[in-house]
């Protein structure tokens, strides 16, 4: 596998989860810090509630109102789940 940094990374994002990427990877975070991750795929946290931020913890389950369970057609399915 080719690791350079101008190898493409595949990123997956889910509507109501992390930021799937490809790695490894390494982060900037809001105040300069780098991390970084050896494994072969890293969830990134897009809720910002995770303890372990930037890595997802799955804390954006916990938090998630039954809309977000829904099925699709519910009707209690909102306008900002679609």
């Amino acid at each position: 596998m080719n690791d350079s940094p101008e190898r493409r990374r595949r990123i997956t994002a889910q509507r109501t989860g992390p930021l799937l990427v490809e790695g490894p990877v390494e982060v900037t975070l809001d105040d300069g810090t780098i991390v970084s991750s050896d494994r072969f795929c890293v969830a990134l946290c897009t809720c910002r509630r995770s303890r372990t931020y930037p890595w997802c913890d799955t804390s954006h389950r916990k938090a998630a109102g039954p809309s977000q369970t829904d099925t699709p057609g519910s009707e209690a399915t909102s306008e900002r789940n679609l």
